[in-house]
């Protein structure tokens, strides 16, 4: 153990004093140094908190801080710096290949039947924090001077913000307790990607009304029938489709034909829902559904691990190096207003998405579990804020308050998963011969 600790502190040094000496030099040389680093430390990261019992997502998260810019500067975040968009995209492909492991693991069918449920968790869990923000920012609390919008714009603004859930952050930390299986699992899952698909919409009208545009009912029928409707018409065309496909894929003799082609697959189908005015995740999410009903399931599932294992870490090490550890010193002027407003803002996200584990009164599952599983905001909640930021809506103080939100439940949902597992046990869903739902008496 203490070895790892040395390892994991010392790795960095020799490489930051090179890359110091690199400004000037290749980009791709550069690249190349950053994503070792970011690797190499990652993994003893992740095996570091493991070995404390805490999931290998943590010790990435942090691992990212302590290599971002507040830190060793070794992972670029800043908009001028070239590299910054690279490991943006490299980031991007991981939590897009994660989100394809998790549609190969989901079971359709069981989906379907804890479907009610993911949208009665979904609805509550983006409904009380968008209210939760609108009336903050609405009430004496709030300082209108921190953006340059009125008051009710950036209440929605707000309240936007705090609806969205990572569903990458949480699919990782549930596979990482190999409890990917469960009733919890599924109904986490579910209603993270249904949260997604409303947060999407919820991000359209909010960018409509911060441009000053009028936002139409019209429109947004139009956003979520588009949203809803690709899911539905990919996933029906693919499951009728892909196996044809794929069974002769798999009788091709070149070598890699299966993944590289998996792998193509996922890129268009992800592409395709951004396209459409859906999201890349829930399009590689549809991607691993589609696939999972092939003959070549196991195969695929098989050879996709080690290209995640390269890809997925560089997304959550990426996501931690966005937080500023500077933020965090109540001494620096204006430092304990921005920590107050984070700390309420942290406060309605945590509580607005606890409460939607008890959404679904007719079952009886671990509910805490599935509560904590839609806390972290993650790589959707810094979307947001960014909008907000490069919209000119919020002044820097502001965007700052809404990233301690975003990092404070990102880096509290993983332990406290772990934490509700371990005292509320998992409901397998491979146990239950009838639909679990609406025959169990709810649980107190």
């Amino acid at each position: 153990m203490g070895a790892t600790i040395v390892l994991l502190a010392a790795a960095p040094t020799p490489l930051w004093a090179m890359l110091e000496q690199m400004e000037g030099n290749s980009l791709i040389v550069r690249l190349f140094f950053v994503l070792g680093i970011m690797l190499v430390v990652g993994k003893f990261a992740g095996e570091l908190f493991e070995r404390l019992g805490q999931p290998a997502v943590l010790g990435e998260l942090i691992a990212g801080i302590f290599l971002g810019a507040s830190a060793l500067g070794i992972i670029p975040t800043a908009a001028d710096d070239s590299l910054t968009e690279i490991i943006t995209i490299f980031a991007e492909i991981g939590v897009v290949i994660l989100l394809f492991e998790i549609g190969l693991e989901t079971d359709l069918k069981q989906m379907f039947r804890v479907g009610p449920a993911c949208a009665s968790v979904a609805a509550v869990g983006v409904a009380l924090p968008l209210l939760g923000g609108i009336l903050f920012w609405m009430s004496p609390l709030s300082n209108p001077a921190l953006t340059n919008g009125d008051q009710f714009t950036t209440g929605i603004f707000l309240g936007a913000t705090l609806t969205a859930t990572s569903v990458g952050i949480t699919a990782r930390v549930l596979n990482d307790l190999r409890v990917m299986h469960s009733i919890e699992a599924r109904l986490i899952i579910g209603a993270a990607v249904l949260d997604d698909i409303m947060g999407i919409i919820l991000l359209g009208v909010v960018t409509s009304l911060v441009a000053g545009a009028a936002v139409s009912f019209l429109a947004i029928s139009r956003s979520v029938a588009v949203a809803i409707g690709f899911l539905v018409i990919a996933v029906g065309a693919g499951l009728l489709l892909a196996p044809r496909v794929f069974g002769l894929l798999d009788r091709m003799r070149v070598r890699g034909v299966l993944l590289g082609c998996a792998f193509a697959f996922v890129l268009f189908i992800a592409a395709a829902a951004n396209v459409a005015g859906s999201a890349l995740i829930i399009g590689a999410f549809a991607a691993g559904i589609i696939l999972s009903g092939t003959n070549q399931f196991d195969t695929i599932h098989d050879r996709i691990k080690p290209v995640a294992d390269i890809f997925t870490p560089i997304f959550f090490l990426s996501i931690g190096a966005q937080f500023d550890l500077r933020l965090l010193n109540p001494f620096v002027d204006g430092n304990l207003q921005i920590l107050g407003l984070g700390f309420v803002l942290l406060l309605i996200a945590i509580v607005g998405k606890i409460v939607a584990g008890w959404a679904v009164p007719w079952s009886k599952f671990n509910r805490p579990a599935v509560g904590v599983g839609m806390i972290p905001r993650g790589e959707v909640g810094l979307i947001f804020a960014n909008i907000g930021l490069t919209s000119g809506l919020l002044t820097r103080d502001l965007f700052s308050a809404i990233l301690i939100m975003v990092m404070g439940t990102t880096f509290i949902a993983p332990p406290l998963l772990k934490v509700a597992f371990g005292r509320g046990g998992v409901t397998d869903a491979a146990d239950e011969q009838t639909d679990p739902l609406p025959a169990s008496e709810p649980e107190q």
